[in-house]
């Protein structure tokens, strides 16, 4: 347990935090939606309780923490964890650092029990793209590689790579490519509300059926996969909602009980600016979902967000990581899409992440003030 490294941040948060004291008073304001670095830094803190069945053979469990390191805008501030399983370790997958707490209970432990506290410090982003980079900007070779890799459910050839060509057919710039594929996602796809969870993202096979619709994993990558193929690197980012939006959008938003507000993001690296987040399926979020319910691409909410989400993200969202097709140290079961829930097995198979009430977990979260 990381427990002096936690207290050791508690003067950070406090300074931080301060700054935001008046604002987290303040009701939700009607103001367009504009998330910008100048809104100031917010710490909050979330708890995972996880109380999976006991089960005849080992039972075992996988925590995501939040793992991304990015000082402009996420600075994790350390993690408590407490249980009766018979071993919890922090662990790292070594191919995208993405962090978990790995848990184990022998056979027959009687009511498992695992909760797990962290903090972070984040604060919204705006790519001003007025202000370019003096000089052209690079990726490191490994991570350039990383990037623009394909994977299991993010293929870079065949229709994915058909569909990025036909999208940017006569582009020259990184930026005019990265645009037109966000517009074509946002135009070509649907948000679909019977999905589970946030989809599986298996983007070849959307475009082979023709059908579109889905979540976030689902249309964010999309965009991740149809970059990669027009040689843009880009990625994923998984993550949860831990408080409502600030600009009175109720569908950007989530806190207290958050157990069901995972969200992915997908960002595309841009030699002029670096990393620059996007967000075409919160986009289409706002169509379903924000009252009254099926907004048209034209109305007003939809076309602010939409503008915004080029370029922009509010961080009322905590990033656990970027990993993809991820191997679970110890499991005895294929790797998971991503990890974006936790994850529990035993004996049986793998439990059923996206069902709280049957894995028995429940996230909430609060902001430190």
């Amino acid at each position: 347990m990381n427990r002096r490294n936690f207290f050791k941040t508690s003067a950070l948060a406090a300074t931080l935090a301060s700054p935001l004291l008046a604002r987290a008073a303040a009701p939700a304001a009607a103001a367009p939606f504009a998330p910008s670095p100048e809104a100031g830094w917010r710490v909050f803190e979330v708890t995972t309780r996880i109380e999976p069945q006991a089960a005849d053979g080992v039972l075992r469990a996988w925590v995501p923490l939040p793992s991304m390191h990015e000082a402009a805008w996420f600075r994790p501030m350390g993690n408590l964890w407490q249980g009766n399983a018979a071993s919890m370790q922090l662990m790292r997958d070594p191919v995208y650092g993405a962090e978990m707490l790995v848990a184990e209970w022998a056979p027959a432990s009687a009511a498992p029990a695992l909760e797990v506290v962290s903090r972070f410090a984040a604060r919204d982003r705006a790519t001003d793209f007025a202000r370019p980079a003096a000089q052209p900007l690079a990726l490191p070779a490994a991570q350039q590689a990383l990037y623009t890799r394909a994977t299991e459910l993010l293929p870079t050839d065949g229709i994915v790579g058909d569909t990025a060509q036909d999208i940017t057919r006569g582009l020259k710039g990184d930026e005019d490519k990265a645009r037109a594929i966000y517009e074509w996602v946002v135009d070509n796809t649907f948000r679909n509300p019977a999905t589970r969870g946030c989809g599986i993202g298996d983007i070849a096979a959307m475009l082979e059926s023709g059908n579109l619709s889905g979540k976030c994993a689902d249309l964010n990558a999309l965009y991740v996969g149809l970059a990669r193929a027009a040689g843009l690197p880009a990625r994923d980012v998984y993550g949860v909602r831990v408080a409502d939006s600030r600009f009175g959008y109720k569908s950007l938003g989530k806190s207290g009980d958050i157990s069901k507000g995972q969200h992915c993001r997908a960002e595309v690296f841009l030699e002029r600016f670096g990393w620059v987040p996007v967000d075409p399926a919160d986009v289409r979020k706002v169509v379903l979902e924000e009252p009254p319910g099926k907004l048209a691409l034209d109305d007003p909410k939809v076309l602010a967000a939409r503008k915004q989400l080029f370029g922009a993200w509010e961080m009322n969202w905590m990033a656990y990581n970027d990993a993809h097709d991820l191997a679970l140290p110890g499991s005895q079961n294929g790797p998971v899409p991503y990890l974006m829930y936790p994850q529990g097995e035993s004996a049986a198979g793998r439990l059923d992440s996206l069902d709280p009430a049957a894995f028995r977990y429940v996230l909430t979260s609060r902001e430190i003030v």
